[in-house]
């Protein structure tokens, strides 16, 4: 649709804003404004361009990323305006004079002319294949630059990294993002509760991504909690209500010692349990009183065994004889495979002694400074662990800073260009490309594989060579069983071409966590991953080479 305005037409944006009100046309590097007046002083403002978004080398070792970023970058886009504070500061920040004509011309631009295509959010995604291509005219294209590629490094770096845990966690367990506090800054712990959720864990802690994004909140209380009770005594409102409203306990909190009395005689627990920390008992009972439905305690304050778990047992037998089920505890300190263990063997004895069915599977959540590495390590101890709640390591991306996402002109009025360089990993791939996924008989992705755009699509059932872009005894062919075409139009400016919706933050989880599932387990793996092949077709090889012999300067000895 398009409204009609001073400067001309221009695309209505049915489209939000940016989730952070920060990201705008000024959130980028000088050299994009200077480049786009240099552009624009020599009359090429307006020439068709072609960029590639990609990244070179998979993050962690790893040799899969899960790309992400996506929905904020086209928010960005479909929002992308001058207002007349930015063009002030810019006439001001540019170096040098800055003719009146340039800041007219910012003025009146927009992203009417772009078009973008894009791998879908979530996907699978390896190394030289464009996240996203962005067609338009070279000035308004370089602008987009810094900002697109902002907005998808972290993305997919830490949706990666909660993949990465996923794997290692198991599909079993429960993941609980607790990073907000630890993130880099407001903003970070924002997107990191946002990406790790679309990487596959389950819920957060966060509570602005919980209404931002529609992300399944859990918590429960700290140690400060537990701490700040010094008895029994201080509980005054003591009466709580059947689960089914049927009746009212008015003391709540002699049903609970009447409990852990119980508990203390009972002469199959290992050890036998003595006096607990009655102040820690304080604490639980308080908590389940306000939260009968929800109950759940940290038991790490004083000493899990010898009273975090005895009072925890005492409270949740409690609430069983009004009608509620106790959630479960969280371990946030010691060895948590043992202590785990342990746990689960006394909820076992609790269920026997007392007939309660189920207690025995009492839900156990741990945190600690976890990471894939930690979580790793208790697999192969063993444990009884059931949701791991997972913060700094996370978050921060601690194992590696950043990914590396580039931005590559490979093509400006039809010509394709290209990026040399001594370090091979840096030759860029010229002209505009389309990219397939070819799978096997087993199911499994075989190859992501570019072609030229005047190129045959690669067929089911027809055979076709795959190159490695530089490495010329590298080459396979393929016979695919199922082709899959990655990039899709999901900004088509005011052209006429059908453009794909992007999909909510759910259904993006699902799609990621199902290509988890659908890639062979050995490029998946934590320790050395088979590497996963990334080729172009014969003629798109031959043309690379050609351009690079073409490109290249020939030197000269004497």
């Amino acid at each position: 649709m398009e409204v009609e305005r001073e400067n001309g037409p221009t695309m209505k944006s049915a489209i939000e804003p940016p989730t952070n009100p920060m990201v705008s046309p000024l959130l980028t590097d000088l050299y994009q404004f200077t480049m786009a007046y240099a552009y624009w002083k020599a009359g090429k403002h307006n020439e068709r361009a072609v960029f590639d978004l990609f990244f070179r080398r998979s993050p962690f070792n790893g040799e899969f990323t899960v790309f992400a970023g996506l929905d904020e970058c086209l928010r960005f886009i479909a929002n992308f305006k001058f207002t007349e504070e930015h063009v002030a500061f810019i006439r001001d920040a540019m170096p040098g004079k800055c003719e009146e004509g340039f800041l007219d011309y910012l003025r009146q631009l927009d992203c009417s002319e772009v078009e973008v295509y894009s791998i879908p959010e979530g996907s699978i995604v390896f190394p030289r294949v464009p996240l996203i291509r962005v067609e338009g005219p070279v000035g308004v294209a370089q602008l987009l630059e810094t900002t697109l590629v902002n907005l998808v490094n972290f993305a997919s770096l830490v949706a990666t990294n909660a993949a990465r845990h996923r794997i290692v966690a198991g599909n079993s367990k429960i993941l609980l993002e607790f990073g907000l506090r630890r993130a880099q800054g407001p903003d970070g712990g924002i997107s990191a509760s946002k990406y790790c959720y679309m990487g596959g864990f389950d819920a957060t802690s966060n509570v602005a991504a919980g209404r931002l994004f529609g992300i399944p909140l859990k918590g429960t209380h700290s140690h400060a909690f537990v701490s700040s009770f010094m008895s029994l005594d201080e509980i005054v409102e003591k009466s709580l209500q059947s689960a089914d409203g049927s009746t009212s306990c008015e003391d709540f909190v002699s049903l609970v010692q009447t409990w852990l009395n119980k508990i203390q005689r009972t002469k199959f627990l290992t050890g036998g349990v003595g006096e607990t920390n009655l102040s820690e008992l304080a604490a639980f009972t308080s908590y389940a009183l306000a939260f009968p439905d929800n109950f759940l305690a940290l038991v790490d304050t004083y000493d899990v065994l010898r009273s975090g778990i005895p009072n925890f047992c005492a409270v949740a037998l409690a609430l069983k004889d009004l009608g509620y089920k106790a959630m479960g505890i969280r371990l946030d300190s010691g060895d948590l495979a043992y202590l785990s263990c342990e746990a689960r063997k006394f909820f076992q004895v609790i269920e026997k002694e007392f007939g309660v069915p189920n207690f025995g599977k009492m839900s156990i959540t741990a945190s600690n400074d976890l990471n894939e590495e930690t979580l790793d390590h208790l697999n192969k101890q063993g444990h009884e662990v059931d949701a791991f709640g997972i913060g700094t390591y996370l978050v921060t991306c601690y194992a590696q800073a950043a990914l590396g996402c580039v931005f590559k002109l490979v093509e400006i009025n039809n010509q394709p260009r290209m990026k040399l360089s001594e370090d091979v990993s840096k030759v860029s791939i010229p002209c505009k490309k389309r990219c397939y996924r070819l799978y096997g008989k087993e199911g499994y992705p075989l190859v992501d594989l570019m072609i030229g755009e005047n190129e045959p699509a690669p067929k089911v059932a027809e055979r076709i060579l795959c190159r490695h872009p530089f490495n010329e005894s590298k080459r396979a062919y393929v016979v695919p069983q199922r082709v899959e075409e990655l990039l899709k139009c999901y900004w088509r400016g005011s052209s006429e071409k059908i453009r794909e919706d992007m999909l909510p933050l759910k259904d993006i989880r699902d799609r990621c966590i199902r290509q988890l599932e659908q890639m062979r387990p050995d490029h998946m793996r934590r320790l050395n991953p088979t590497p996963y092949k990334v080729s172009v077709s014969a003629k798109l090889y031959d043309f690379i080479h050609f351009l690079w012999l073409n490109e290249a300067p020939v030197g000269e000895l004497q």
